[in-house]
């Protein structure tokens, strides 16, 4: 992963980071408004309380010890005061702990689902460029560290209004003291600033290796296959632990440089106190201040203390903020989206598919040239080529998951991408060369969520030669497959996701290579099923084995990223020498793996 310029190089960390606070304000306004309040009556009645235990003391305890005695009354009333105060402090807490709660939990559910709506707006190409573990941690971690400051937002906004009344109340009791004690405001900005220049660097190198670290053990547990069968565990244990290790000193470095900035912010308004007592002394033995007055003072400033913590935690977790919201916009406002029409494809007849012309690099390394052919309705072609020739990067194009550099994709003549967003899916599937299947039941694996009756799935298995082993499971359509369908052998993990694109009754069905996995004379079942099922689709298939050619309407050879010819199997072996030569290579290729086959099957007898 690219290392990223240290925030500390940019100015304004604290600035941008209020900037992501006033967005939290602007997406959830009402239970900002709610949680601002209650800690707003919160920090009243912790004045009131101040103010209620004095008023006790000096007009309800002294007397009685003077007198000797106190009246039920009195009693009663105090007693009802300090719970009306407290009850009121409770209502401030809950409001303030249950809003920012809410509202932190929203957002951050909020901007996972735009970020991984994104995800699936972007081409497959931008996926290709990212790694798993990053994308995985922008919808995660980062997101959770971008809104991580609301838990004590609003709750310093509340408490914004203890500040605002202490100060005053300072200020009408002793403007001297409270100029003298002010001065811890400007200490805290400092330290504030300085914090962020430490902090800011740290906390986007932490973000970067989290992400890293997921993209470690994603890699690790994807391959396990790999790992395992080449004896990889303590080379992949040694990557996982040397990233994982940079990610705890970087967070041992995030945490003392938090350890010197929390007691610092807890000291400030200490020494405030403590200046405001030397100066008070000295005003108290001149005459110009009484005793009183300098402890009520003195208990004033006590009460900063709080604010300034719940502002202080604010600020410690902005600059994490920050990181976050960046790693997050970089996904949002990533360019690449796919653009669509609003036209809308004709349904039921196969689709007569036209490739005008298309070329497509991945970055300077051009794949494919200038190919062009057509297919009419109900045919079926063959794409024929050597290895790197294009043909896996031709069929993602067919089916718009990735768009050309250029030329141009039509079916019935429509350019494909003047199609409605979603539209294309419903007319045209691809069996990829690689088969993914999910942690769920065999009609979960075929129907993917949509709402495709039994009959429909048992015609599709049928198609793709799958009705007979699916029929043999413990469960049949019910059986859980396990994780990437571990229960099931590679040919049957092919079948299935052939049954899932046949069930969507498709006009244009593309076959990337999605029968390699079979026996031959599987395939040529499926290819048969595919002709004479009733509903007949255009069909390109990728192919490589001689029946799977022959049984092909046409054939189109490609190399180098061009088209070389196209016509019948056996047109293309009269007059084209490279796919005479490829195809002979398969041919003989193919026989030795039969003659081994037979070989092993007669040893095992």
């Amino acid at each position: 992963m690219a290392a990223q310029a240290p925030l500390a190089h940019v100015p304004g960390v604290i600035r941008r980071g209020l900037g992501i606070l006033w967005i939290a304000v602007k997406e959830e306004p009402r239970v900002f408004a709610v949680s601002a309040l209650g800690s707003a009556l919160f920090g009243g009645m912790t004045i009131a309380q101040a103010y209620v235990f004095g008023h006790i003391t000096g007009d309800v305890v002294a007397p009685a010890i003077k007198r000797g005695d106190a009246s039920t009354a009195t009693l009663a009333s105090a007693v009802l005061l300090i719970m009306g105060v407290a009850a009121l402090k409770v209502v401030g807490i809950l409001g303030r702990r249950l809003g920012a709660g809410v509202m932190q939990y929203r957002l951050q559910a909020t901007y996972r689902k735009r970020v991984t709506r994104r995800y699936l707006e972007l081409p497959l190409e931008w996926h290709q460029q990212h790694p798993t573990g990053e994308l995985l941690s922008n919808a995660n971690s980062d997101v959770e560290a971008t809104w991580y400051p609301i838990a004590p937002f609003p709750f310093a906004v509340g408490v914004v209004f203890m500040l605002i009344a202490t100060l005053t109340l300072l200020f009408f009791t002793d403007p001297v003291l409270a100029v003298v004690g002010s001065i811890i405001f400007p200490s805290i900005a400092g330290l504030t600033v300085v914090y962020s220049r430490r902090m800011s660097p740290l906390m986007t190198r932490a973000q970067q290796l989290r992400g890293e670290v997921s993209t470690v053990a994603h890699e690790s547990f994807d391959g396990a296959l790999v790992v395992k069968t080449l004896g990889r565990e303590s080379f992949e244990t040694e990557r996982f632990t040397a990233v994982s290790r940079e990610l705890r000193d970087t967070l041992v470095q995030v945490g003392r440089v938090r350890g010197l900035f929390d007691p610092l912010m807890e000291a400030l308004p200490v020494i405030g106190v403590l200046l405001v007592l030397v100066v008070g002394s000295a005003r108290v033995s001149s005459g110009a201040l009484d005793s009183g007055t300098l402890v009520r003072v003195a208990y004033l400033f006590t009460l900063l203390a709080f604010p300034v913590r719940a502002i202080g935690w604010v600020l410690n977790e902005l600059p994490r903020s920050v990181v976050g919201y960046e790693r997050v916009q970089r996904v949002l406002t990533a360019v690449g989206a796919q653009e669509h029409g609003d036209e809308l494809p004709s349904l039921g007849a196969p689709v007569s598919l036209r490739s005008n012309g298309i070329g497509f690099a991945y970055g300077a390394d051009t794949v494919l040239h200038d190919v062009s052919f057509d297919v009419a309705p109900g045919r079926t072609v063959a794409v024929v080529g050597p290895t790197g020739s294009g043909k896996s990067t031709l069929a993602t194009l067919l089916v718009r998951l990735v768009d050309p550099l250029s030329g141009t994709v039509e079916f019935d003549g429509t350019d494909v991408r003047r199609f409605a967003p979603g539209a294309l899916a419903t007319v045209a599937a691809l069996a990829p060369q690689t088969t993914f299947l999910f942690d769920d039941t065999v009609r979960g694996n075929v129907t993917l969520g949509a709402d495709i009756p039994d009959e429909s799935v048992w015609a599709a298995l049928r198609v793709a030669q799958a009705d007979g082993f699916v029929a043999a499971l413990g469960k049949g359509l019910d059986t859980v497959v396990g994780e990437r369908g571990t229960t099931l052998s590679g040919g049957q993990r092919q079948r299935l996701a052939l049954a899932r694109a046949v069930a969507r009754n498709p006009r244009l069905l593309v076959l990337d290579d999605a029968t390699s996995s079979v026996d031959p004379s599987v395939e040529q079942r499926i290819l048969a099923g595919l002709r004479g099922s009733s509903t007949a689709a255009t069909v390109v298939v990728v192919a490589y084995r001689r029946a799977t050619i022959a049984l092909a309407d046409e054939v189109v050879f490609v190399d180098e990223g061009r088209v070389v010819d196209r016509g019948s199997h056996d047109e293309l072996r009269q007059r084209c020498s490279g796919y005479r030569d490829l195809v002979t290579a398969y041919e003989r290729a193919e026989i030795e793996r039969e003659a081994e086959h037979a070989g092993d099957e007669k040893a095992t007898r």
